[in-house]
Protein backbone atom coordinates (compact mmCIF):
# COMPACT_ATOMS: atom_id res chain seq x y z
CA UNK A 1 0.00 0.00 0.00
CA UNK A 2 1.48 3.40 -0.94
CA UNK A 3 1.68 6.33 1.43
CA UNK A 4 -0.92 8.27 -0.62
CA UNK A 5 -1.67 11.75 0.68
CA UNK A 6 -1.07 15.00 -1.21
CA UNK A 7 1.20 14.82 -4.24
CA UNK A 8 2.44 18.30 -3.27
CA UNK A 9 2.33 18.30 0.55
CA UNK A 10 3.96 21.73 0.84
CA UNK A 11 1.18 23.42 -1.15
CA UNK A 12 -1.49 21.63 0.90
CA UNK A 13 0.19 22.71 4.13
CA UNK A 14 0.22 26.32 2.90
CA UNK A 15 -3.53 26.19 2.23
CA UNK A 16 -4.23 24.68 5.65
CA UNK A 17 -1.99 27.25 7.33
CA UNK A 18 -4.12 30.10 5.98
CA UNK A 19 -7.39 28.76 7.40
CA UNK A 20 -5.89 27.84 10.78
CA UNK A 21 -5.77 24.07 10.33
CA UNK A 22 -3.08 21.52 11.02
CA UNK A 23 -0.81 21.02 8.01
CA UNK A 24 -2.27 17.56 7.47
CA UNK A 25 -5.99 18.27 7.93
CA UNK A 26 -8.03 16.87 5.05
CA UNK A 27 -8.25 19.13 2.00
CA UNK A 28 -9.13 18.80 -1.68
CA UNK A 29 -6.56 18.04 -4.37
CA UNK A 30 -7.82 19.12 -7.81
CA UNK A 31 -5.81 17.79 -10.76
CA UNK A 32 -5.57 19.86 -13.96
CA UNK A 33 -9.30 20.49 -14.50
CA UNK A 34 -10.09 22.33 -11.26
CA UNK A 35 -13.42 22.14 -9.39
CA UNK A 36 -16.66 24.02 -8.73
CA UNK A 37 -18.02 24.08 -5.18
CA UNK A 38 -21.34 25.36 -3.85
CA UNK A 39 -21.51 26.12 -0.15
CA UNK A 40 -24.39 25.37 2.20
CA UNK A 41 -22.65 26.84 5.25
CA UNK A 42 -20.61 29.95 5.96
CA UNK A 43 -16.91 29.14 6.23
CA UNK A 44 -13.46 30.17 5.01
CA UNK A 45 -11.29 28.52 2.37
CA UNK A 46 -7.85 28.97 0.81
CA UNK A 47 -6.45 27.86 -2.56
CA UNK A 48 -2.79 27.14 -3.29
CA UNK A 49 -0.71 25.02 -5.67
CA UNK A 50 -1.11 25.19 -9.44
CA UNK A 51 -1.85 28.63 -10.84
CA UNK A 52 -5.48 28.89 -11.97
CA UNK A 53 -8.20 31.47 -12.49
CA UNK A 54 -10.42 31.34 -9.40
CA UNK A 55 -13.78 33.06 -8.90
CA UNK A 56 -16.38 33.44 -6.17
CA UNK A 57 -19.84 34.08 -7.62
CA UNK A 58 -18.13 35.10 -10.84
CA UNK A 59 -15.77 37.61 -9.20
CA UNK A 60 -12.02 36.96 -9.23
CA UNK A 61 -10.48 35.80 -5.95
CA UNK A 62 -6.81 35.30 -5.20
CA UNK A 63 -4.85 32.23 -4.32
CA UNK A 64 -2.76 32.26 -1.13
CA UNK A 65 -5.39 34.28 0.74
CA UNK A 66 -8.31 33.46 3.03
CA UNK A 67 -11.61 33.59 1.16
CA UNK A 68 -14.79 33.98 3.22
CA UNK A 69 -17.82 32.25 1.71
CA UNK A 70 -21.49 32.52 2.58
CA UNK A 71 -24.38 30.09 2.23
CA UNK A 72 -25.20 29.71 -1.47
CA UNK A 73 -21.85 30.99 -2.73
CA UNK A 74 -20.19 29.22 -5.67
CA UNK A 75 -16.41 28.93 -5.77
CA UNK A 76 -14.78 27.92 -9.06
CA UNK A 77 -11.18 26.80 -9.33
CA UNK A 78 -10.26 26.92 -13.00
CA UNK A 79 -8.10 24.52 -14.95
CA UNK A 80 -4.43 24.61 -14.04
CA UNK A 81 -2.50 27.14 -16.13
CA UNK A 82 0.90 26.20 -14.71
CA UNK A 83 1.51 23.19 -12.54
CA UNK A 84 -0.86 20.26 -12.11
CA UNK A 85 -2.57 20.25 -8.73
CA UNK A 86 -4.54 22.90 -6.82
CA UNK A 87 -5.25 22.52 -3.11
CA UNK A 88 -8.38 23.79 -1.40
CA UNK A 89 -8.40 23.87 2.40
CA UNK A 90 -11.46 24.58 4.54
CA UNK A 91 -11.50 26.10 8.03
CA UNK A 92 -12.12 23.16 10.33
CA UNK A 93 -10.96 20.57 7.79
CA UNK A 94 -13.01 18.10 5.77
CA UNK A 95 -14.76 15.14 7.36
CA UNK A 96 -13.39 12.06 5.59
CA UNK A 97 -13.25 8.29 5.86
CA UNK A 98 -10.13 7.18 7.71
CA UNK A 99 -8.19 3.95 7.40
CA UNK A 100 -4.90 3.12 9.10
CA UNK A 101 -4.97 6.56 10.69
CA UNK A 102 -5.16 8.43 7.38
CA UNK A 103 -7.99 10.17 5.52
CA UNK A 104 -6.14 9.99 2.19
CA UNK A 105 -8.03 8.55 -0.74
CA UNK A 106 -6.42 5.50 -2.33
CA UNK A 107 -8.55 5.09 -5.42
CA UNK A 108 -6.94 1.86 -6.66
CA UNK A 109 -8.17 -0.01 -3.57
CA UNK A 110 -11.26 2.21 -3.20
CA UNK A 111 -10.91 3.29 0.40
CA UNK A 112 -10.31 6.46 2.43
CA UNK A 113 -11.33 10.02 1.68
CA UNK A 114 -14.83 10.23 0.19
CA UNK A 115 -16.06 6.67 -0.42
CA UNK A 116 -12.62 5.75 -1.74
CA UNK A 117 -13.04 7.55 -5.05
CA UNK A 118 -12.63 10.84 -6.85
CA UNK A 119 -15.38 13.39 -6.29
CA UNK A 120 -18.36 13.37 -8.65
CA UNK A 121 -20.98 15.98 -9.54
CA UNK A 122 -23.48 16.30 -6.71
CA UNK A 123 -21.23 14.93 -3.94
CA UNK A 124 -21.78 16.59 -0.57
CA UNK A 125 -18.80 17.19 1.71
CA UNK A 126 -18.98 18.07 5.39
CA UNK A 127 -16.56 19.90 7.65
CA UNK A 128 -14.95 18.28 10.67
CA UNK A 129 -15.42 21.52 12.64
CA UNK A 130 -18.02 23.69 10.92
CA UNK A 131 -17.75 26.45 13.55
CA UNK A 132 -14.06 27.22 13.12
CA UNK A 133 -13.30 30.82 12.17
CA UNK A 134 -10.33 31.86 10.02
CA UNK A 135 -9.32 35.55 10.20
CA UNK A 136 -8.01 37.32 7.05
CA UNK A 137 -4.54 36.09 6.19
CA UNK A 138 -2.26 35.87 3.16
CA UNK A 139 0.82 33.78 2.49
CA UNK A 140 3.87 36.08 2.67
CA UNK A 141 5.43 36.56 -0.78
CA UNK A 142 8.64 34.77 0.23
CA UNK A 143 6.65 31.61 0.99
CA UNK A 144 4.63 31.46 -2.23
CA UNK A 145 5.94 28.56 -4.24
CA UNK A 146 6.81 29.42 -7.85
CA UNK A 147 4.98 27.21 -10.35
CA UNK A 148 7.22 26.78 -13.37
CA UNK A 149 7.40 25.09 -16.77
CA UNK A 150 11.10 24.29 -16.42
CA UNK A 151 12.29 22.71 -13.18
CA UNK A 152 15.56 21.78 -11.51
CA UNK A 153 15.45 19.03 -8.88
CA UNK A 154 18.23 17.74 -6.67
CA UNK A 155 18.98 14.02 -6.89
CA UNK A 156 21.68 11.49 -6.14
CA UNK A 157 22.81 8.00 -7.01
CA UNK A 158 20.92 4.91 -5.89
CA UNK A 159 21.43 1.20 -5.41
CA UNK A 160 21.86 0.24 -9.10
CA UNK A 161 23.39 3.42 -10.49
CA UNK A 162 26.51 1.37 -11.14
CA UNK A 163 24.60 -0.82 -13.59
CA UNK A 164 24.18 2.10 -16.01
CA UNK A 165 26.43 2.04 -19.06
CA UNK A 166 26.10 5.81 -19.45
CA UNK A 167 25.68 7.22 -15.89
CA UNK A 168 27.18 10.60 -16.83
CA UNK A 169 23.97 11.40 -18.71
CA UNK A 170 21.79 11.26 -15.59
CA UNK A 171 22.60 14.73 -14.35
CA UNK A 172 22.66 18.20 -15.86
CA UNK A 173 20.65 17.01 -18.87
CA UNK A 174 17.25 18.36 -19.79
CA UNK A 175 14.40 15.85 -19.77
CA UNK A 176 10.77 16.36 -20.83
CA UNK A 177 7.85 15.22 -18.69
CA UNK A 178 5.94 12.66 -20.76
CA UNK A 179 2.17 12.27 -21.03
CA UNK A 180 2.51 9.01 -19.14
CA UNK A 181 2.60 10.71 -15.76
CA UNK A 182 0.31 10.40 -12.75
CA UNK A 183 0.38 10.00 -8.97
CA UNK A 184 2.11 6.64 -9.33
CA UNK A 185 5.00 7.64 -11.56
CA UNK A 186 6.38 10.21 -13.99
CA UNK A 187 8.07 9.22 -17.24
CA UNK A 188 11.04 11.29 -18.43
CA UNK A 189 11.77 11.62 -22.14
CA UNK A 190 14.79 12.98 -24.00
CA UNK A 191 17.52 10.61 -22.84
CA UNK A 192 17.58 6.82 -22.79
CA UNK A 193 19.88 4.61 -20.78
CA UNK A 194 21.24 1.08 -20.98
CA UNK A 195 21.86 -1.14 -17.95
CA UNK A 196 23.87 -4.30 -17.39
CA UNK A 197 20.63 -6.13 -16.61
CA UNK A 198 18.68 -4.85 -19.64
CA UNK A 199 16.25 -3.16 -17.28
CA UNK A 200 15.17 -6.28 -15.41
CA UNK A 201 16.01 -7.61 -11.96
CA UNK A 202 14.31 -9.35 -9.00
CA UNK A 203 11.79 -7.12 -7.21
CA UNK A 204 13.28 -4.78 -4.62
CA UNK A 205 11.89 -2.02 -2.37
CA UNK A 206 11.05 1.35 -3.97
CA UNK A 207 9.81 4.62 -2.51
CA UNK A 208 8.47 7.95 -3.73
CA UNK A 209 11.42 9.62 -5.41
CA UNK A 210 13.05 6.39 -6.62
CA UNK A 211 14.14 6.72 -10.26
CA UNK A 212 13.88 3.45 -12.18
CA UNK A 213 15.20 2.45 -15.60
CA UNK A 214 13.05 -0.23 -17.32
CA UNK A 215 13.83 -2.13 -20.52
CA UNK A 216 13.11 0.72 -22.94
CA UNK A 217 15.79 2.87 -21.28
CA UNK A 218 13.48 5.76 -20.32
CA UNK A 219 13.54 6.91 -16.72
CA UNK A 220 10.51 6.67 -14.41
CA UNK A 221 10.32 8.72 -11.23
CA UNK A 222 8.16 7.07 -8.57
CA UNK A 223 5.64 9.52 -7.09
CA UNK A 224 3.39 9.60 -4.02
CA UNK A 225 1.32 6.52 -5.02
CA UNK A 226 4.38 4.44 -5.91
CA UNK A 227 4.17 0.75 -5.19
CA UNK A 228 6.33 -0.75 -2.48
CA UNK A 229 8.45 -2.96 -4.77
CA UNK A 230 9.69 -2.87 -8.34
CA UNK A 231 11.70 -5.02 -10.71
CA UNK A 232 13.67 -2.32 -12.57
CA UNK A 233 17.11 -0.95 -11.65
CA UNK A 234 17.00 1.98 -9.20
CA UNK A 235 19.44 4.33 -10.86
CA UNK A 236 18.82 7.56 -8.93
CA UNK A 237 16.76 9.05 -6.10
CA UNK A 238 15.16 12.47 -5.78
CA UNK A 239 16.40 14.37 -2.73
CA UNK A 240 13.82 14.56 0.06
CA UNK A 241 13.64 18.37 0.09
CA UNK A 242 12.42 18.42 -3.53
CA UNK A 243 9.92 15.53 -3.48
CA UNK A 244 7.00 17.96 -3.19
CA UNK A 245 7.86 19.34 -6.65
CA UNK A 246 6.90 16.00 -8.23
CA UNK A 247 3.24 16.86 -7.62
CA UNK A 248 3.44 19.86 -9.96
CA UNK A 249 5.38 18.36 -12.89
CA UNK A 250 3.17 18.74 -15.94
CA UNK A 251 3.45 16.85 -19.25
CA UNK A 252 5.62 18.95 -21.55
CA UNK A 253 7.53 20.59 -18.69
CA UNK A 254 11.33 20.47 -18.73
CA UNK A 255 13.23 18.83 -15.89
CA UNK A 256 16.92 18.79 -15.01
CA UNK A 257 18.39 16.61 -12.28
CA UNK A 258 21.35 18.16 -10.49
CA UNK A 259 23.61 15.84 -8.53
CA UNK A 260 23.91 15.96 -4.77
CA UNK A 261 25.83 13.68 -2.43
CA UNK A 262 23.91 12.26 0.52
CA UNK A 263 25.79 14.63 2.83
CA UNK A 264 25.01 17.72 0.74
CA UNK A 265 21.36 16.69 0.37
CA UNK A 266 21.01 16.31 4.14
CA UNK A 267 22.61 19.72 4.73
CA UNK A 268 20.37 21.42 2.16
CA UNK A 269 17.32 19.76 3.65
CA UNK A 270 18.20 21.26 7.05
CA UNK A 271 18.66 24.65 5.39
CA UNK A 272 15.26 24.39 3.69
CA UNK A 273 13.62 23.44 6.99
CA UNK A 274 15.24 26.44 8.68
CA UNK A 275 13.93 28.77 5.96
CA UNK A 276 10.34 27.51 6.09
CA UNK A 277 10.05 27.15 9.86
CA UNK A 278 9.10 30.81 10.29
CA UNK A 279 5.82 30.19 8.43
CA UNK A 280 5.32 26.45 8.85
CA UNK A 281 6.73 25.39 12.24
CA UNK A 282 6.15 21.69 11.50
CA UNK A 283 7.96 21.84 8.15
CA UNK A 284 10.15 18.85 9.07
CA UNK A 285 7.01 16.68 9.04
CA UNK A 286 5.79 18.11 5.74
CA UNK A 287 8.88 17.66 3.55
Amino acid sequence: MPSSGPADPLSMALANRLVGNSSFDSALEATLTGATLKFTHETAVAITGATADCTLNGETVQQHAVITVQTGDVLSIGSAVDGVRSYVAFAGGLLADEILGSASTYMTAEFGGHHGRALENGDELRLFDANKVAPPLETPPEFRLPILSSWTIRAGGSCETGSLKNPQRLFDRRFTIANRSDRMGIKLEGETFATDSDGQMPSVPVFPGTVQCPQDGSLFVMSVDAGTTGGYPRVAKIARMDLHILGQLRPGNRLTLIERSDEDAARELREKHAYWKAWLPDIAEII
